[in-house]
């Protein structure tokens, strides 16, 4: 079962309130998907840090629901 960009948005929204989100589906299949996320909650963080804040956000949809997510994530400018 695919997963909507919209409900990724939701779930990294709601555990980094602060997070500016941008999904991007890359197949059009709903499977493989694209996100850029900046957050203040990053700052500090080791790039595999951050990509743990988000797939912990994502509740273990990763490899189930969602196939595949690239991710871009950085801290504010």
């Amino acid at each position: 079962m695919a997963m909507a960009a919209a409900d990724i948005e939701r779930l990294i929204k709601e555990a980094m309130p602060d997070a500016q989100v941008t999904i991007e589906d890359l197949a059009g299949d709903g499977d493989h998907y694209r996100a850029v996320i900046v957050s203040e909650a990053f700052r500090g963080k080791s790039r595999l840090q951050q990509h743990q804040m988000v797939y912990s956000a994502l509740g273990g949809r990763m490899g189930g629901e969602l196939h595949a997510l690239a991710l871009a994530t950085s801290a504010p400018a």
